[in-house]
């Protein structure tokens, strides 16, 4: 075994490294080799994620996942494609403020899990031309899939009076997930500062209630 599949990271020895290789197949395997892939990612970025650590950390040999994945590239965009949550239905709990609510909720929820910490680690240290496929892998599973749901609870609420006719647009709907994830990259946003309902109450309601006379 290498020096460089003994230690990941520069030095940040993992515990299964030296672990004999577990005989797995197909779906077993692949899970593994997933779990290993995004946890390097939130522990040591992107730059010091190599082929040789993940095979170390999923107990598995090097060959194992050059059979599968050229490069480290191809192998992180299916860990991610793998681990994004599938689609789920619009919520529906009987008010407007409430479906919003557990929208922003689970959007918060993605952003905070380790999934999320992967992908802030692959945004912050690609530059946008090298990073261009992962996001649009997340704009294609996590932020479409949001907003349309919050245009689903929107128009929802317009058809019980709880929406001002006309405000649903690309822009309104745009504008949660745009102000989590500036408060989130740009200002540190931590979950206090991405709190739903004050992103529900003071942003999101303010917008679209009817006028009243």
């Amino acid at each position: 075994m290498t020096a460089e599949a003994r230690t990941v990271a520069g030095g940040t020895a993992h515990p299964a490294a030296d672990a004999a290789p577990i005989r797995r197949r197909g779906e077993a395997l692949e899970s593994a080799i997933y779990g290993a892939a995004l946890q390097q990612l939130t522990t040591d970025g992107y730059a010091r994620l190599t082929m040789e650590g993940v095979a170390a950390a999923a107990q598995t040999g090097k060959a194992a996942l050059y059979r599968r994945w050229s490069s480290k590239e191809e192998l992180v965009m299916d860990a991610l494609r793998a681990s994004l949550p599938p689609s789920v239905p619009a919520p529906d709990t009987g008010s407007l403020r409430g479906d919003l609510l557990e929208v922003v909720t689970r959007l918060r929820t993605a952003m905070f899990s380790e999934l999320g910490a992967a992908v802030r680690a692959i945004m912050g240290e690609l530059d946008h031309r090298r990073a261009h496929a992962f996001l649009e892998l997340v704009l294609e599973r996590v932020v479409e899939p949001t907003t349309a749901l919050i245009a689903e609870v929107l128009d929802r609420g317009t058809a019980r009076g709880e929406v001002r006719p006309g405000t649903v647009t690309p822009m309104v709907t745009d504008v949660v997930p745009a102000l989590m994830l500036y408060r989130f990259k740009m200002c540190g946003g931590g979950p206090v500062e991405l709190d739903p309902a004050a992103i529900v109450d003071e942003v999101l309601l303010p917008i679209v209630r009817p006028v009243r006379s």
